[in-house]
């Protein structure tokens, strides 16, 4: 791997707060806009340019930056990447151009303010996934709470407000608990808060227990698990577009990436007492928000609960503790950012366009925007892993590694997939075949809702529909970073 003559990885985490800084001083929409539009594709550019450095087959982390912060704590600011952090940053680099493009129309108030707030939640979730320092890492933890609860609460839908506090309720909630495990662990590891140097003790088994089931509560709600769930509907439903985005996109894997890089290195003799539960909770969620899914008259609404189901599915991939579930896993997420974030960026147009969500409202697209129905036909297959598609490759690892693990467990996955197949044919059917009512059509008219897809979605549909065909049919474009991280972190929990 070349060393790189400058710190890579802090530019890439810190540059969007320089778009943000000059935004700050912008007084027209259009260049606030263009700003943030070339800020996110100049970040993606310097991150693409990490992920072609990368040596897969070097382990451990690279691009590693340890410089002193709090001498008095033994703070550092400790970055790097591996072949599953690099992933995740590059997800958060494209979900971040996505969303800027996305919110181009939709954003009308306070416009200079919403742009850099985009901006400051790329840089911590970028931050996130490359922090080594736990005391970094929970810093930007709890930072990602401010601009969410801000893109939420101030753009939001009319019930914004209570969505934007239960999110903030829930997550900071769990936060503390793990906040309490950082801690514990700082003076259990002799007084550091470096992961790479704690993951090196052998804790007492009742501690790593203990320990899990703190680090538990905060990734478990931000994943969300069930039932740790019930922020995510309201926090879909009310948030902008771009905030879905963000929360399907990014923040759900949060939660499922902490459980890899933190419990699984720090607690691995919990892992077995605890696997059980974890795989319990996490059928659960699949077959129960797939039933929720199909009550939903609500579109938004209704991709929010299909999100919990479908997070289910990597929950018990990461818990099958095997190779082809923890890849599947993986996969699935970037997945899942993907699929989710192109239903609701479709979702988002369709609003702008008929001002409205809910399901019965919509009808005939198929005839009256037929662009829009193509776009929706290759979420919709993505979505339930149709093959050639993404997801396809995803979920079939996860069952392979859960037939491997637990056959009973494998085989509830098949009433899963049945389900999640029903509710997107029926969200497709209702909303492309059904007739709309001469009143509802007579007012769309009036509107002039019936508008194809303009250039800038056009740009955003074909994008989507790249990844999601790229990836279903070359999956190894991901799976070939995750060989060597997945095999020493499965290694050390053999020991």
């Amino acid at each position: 791997m070349p060393v790189p003559s400058y710190p890579v990885l802090s530019t890439v985490i810190f540059f969007p707060l320089f778009g943000a800084l000059i935004i700050l001083f912008l007084k027209r929409e259009t260049h606030i806009k263009t700003c943030a539009l070339l800020t996110t594709l100049v970040n993606l550019f310097l991150g693409l340019s990490i992920v072609f450095r990368f040596d897969k087959e070097l382990p451990g982390f690279q691009f590693v930056e340890d410089y002193l912060w709090i001498e008095a704590l033994g703070v550092s600011y400790k970055i790097g990447v591996d072949g599953v952090g690099v992933l995740f940053v590059l997800l958060s680099l494209i979900i971040s151009v996505l969303c800027v493009l996305c919110s181009w129309n939709s954003i009308k108030v306070r416009v200079r303010d919403f742009y850099a707030l985009l901006l400051i939640t790329e840089t911590i979730m970028i931050g996130v996934f490359c922090a080594l320092d736990l005391f970094l890492f929970y810093v930007f933890w709890e930072a990602l709470l401010i601009p969410m609860f801000l893109l939420i609460g101030i753009w939001g839908s009319s019930k914004r407000i209570y969505a934007s506090v239960k999110f903030v309720l829930f997550t900071f909630a769990g936060s503390v608990l793990m906040l309490i495990g950082i801690m514990s662990l700082y003076f259990m590891g002799g007084k550091t808060f470096d992961l790479l140097e704690l993951q090196k003790i052998q804790y007492p088994l009742k501690y790593q227990v203990w320990l899990f089931l703190a680090f538990f509560a905060a990734f478990a709600i931000k994943v969300p698990m069930f039932p740790f769930h019930t922020w995510l509907p309201d926090a879909h439903t009310e948030a902008p577009t771009a905030g879905s985005v963000i929360l399907a996109g990014i923040l759900l894997k949060v939660g499922a990436y902490g459980f890899i890089r933190f419990c699984f290195p720090l607690c691995p003799m919990a892992l077995p007492i605890l696997k059980p539960y974890l795989q319990i909770l996490s059928v659960v969620a699949i077959i129960y928000g797939a039933f929720v899914t199909l009550l939903q008259t609500d579109i938004k609404r209704l991709i929010a609960y299909s999100s919990i189901s479908h997070m289910g599915y990597v929950t018990l991939g990461i818990f099958t503790t095997n190779k082809p579930g923890l890849e599947g896993a993986i996969l699935q997420m970037i997945n899942h950012g993907i699929v989710t974030g192109a239903l609701f960026i479709w979702i988002g147009a369709m609003y702008d366009r008929f001002h409205t969500r809910e399901i019965a409202k919509y009808g005939e697209l198929g005839r009256l925007l037929p662009g829009f129905v193509v776009a929706l036909l290759i979420f919709s297959a993505a979505a339930i892993g149709f093959p050639g598609t993404n997801s396809f490759v995803g979920e079939f690892l996860i069952a392979l590694g859960t037939f491997k693990d637990n056959q009973f467990l494998g085989f509830t996955l098949i009433l899963g997939f049945l389900l999640g197949t029903a509710y997107m044919i029926w969200l497709f059917y209702r909303v492309t075949f059904l007739e709309l009512t001469p009143d509802m059509k007579e007012t769309f008219l009036k509107e002039g809702a019936f508008k194809a897809p303009d250039l800038r979605e056009i740009v955003m549909f074909v994008s989507l529909g790249i990844f999601i065909f790229a990836l279903g049919l070359k999956p190894n474009i991901v799976l070939s970073f995750l060989h060597t991280p997945l095999d020493l972190l499965l290694n050390s929990l053999l020991k």
